[in-house]
């Protein structure tokens, strides 16, 4: 499970001052993924854009199975709500090593007058290391929403990019078929008890991604502590 949520705050720009990171803690009820993720994430606006940053790590019984980062920047040096972004992402696990993938485009954002929700789009390049066909593309979306007087928070991103791979539908070498896209959604919800301990649920929304075939649904329960 790949998350690439970005804090409510990345889009709090003007405010420079602000630092913000948490730890999520994910059990996941999927089907033959009954393991635990944690993911760390952070974000810092500075006076030339943000930075943001998260790594996962997939635990079994056996411990740390799977690790995955991405780390990104935007660079803006005017008013104009479009930035420049840069933008890596990596792993590995016990089998295989993700391939490296290097990201540069714009992105957009827009908030309401009292930030209690937003949205940014991302369109970029994306260049696929070690892939057949190393030159694609990306669509990132990403949103936020408070409720009940921020006690609610409805968030999360949605990506859209071509590259091509292989899916199987049962881990079958005879059911293997080629793909050349790739969607990956991970919604979340958090009722947040008080400004460092919020308990909810993510449910990533796939299709053709991570070596399966078709659209997949795996929800997970979760607790997050901000630092």
């Amino acid at each position: 499970m790949f998350k690439k949520l970005l804090l409510l705050t990345i889009f709090l720009i003007p405010f420079s001052s602000l630092i913000s990171q948490n730890l999520q803690v994910h059990y996941d009820l999927g089907n033959g993924r009954e393991y635990i993720t944690t993911t760390l994430e952070q974000f810092k606006p500075d006076s030339y854009g943000s930075t943001f940053f998260f790594v996962d790590f997939n635990h079994s019984k056996k411990g740390a199975t799977e690790a995955y980062w991405e780390i990104s920047r935007d660079l803006k040096f005017w008013d104009f709500p479009i930035a420049a972004h840069v933008e890596y992402n990596g792993g590995f696990n016990t089998a295989i090593q993700f391939n490296n993938c290097y990201l540069v485009g714009a992105s957009y954002s827009w908030n309401s007058p009292d930030f209690t929700k937003g949205f940014t789009l991302q369109a970029m390049y994306k260049n696929i290391e070690r892939n057949e066909e190393p030159h694609n593309f990306q669509l990132t979306g990403v949103w936020y929403l408070h409720l009940l007087d921020g006690k609610l928070t409805f968030s999360g991103f949605a990506d859209f990019w071509r590259e091509k791979h292989y899916v199987s539908k049962d881990n079958f070498q005879n059911h293997i078929k080629k793909s050349n896209f790739v969607f990956l959604s991970e919604p979340q919800i958090w009722y947040n008890i008080n400004k460092t301990f919020s308990i909810g649920s993510e449910i990533e929304l796939s299709n053709d991604f991570a070596g399966k075939s078709g659209f997949k649904v795996n929800p997970t329960v979760a607790i997050k502590y901000n630092f």
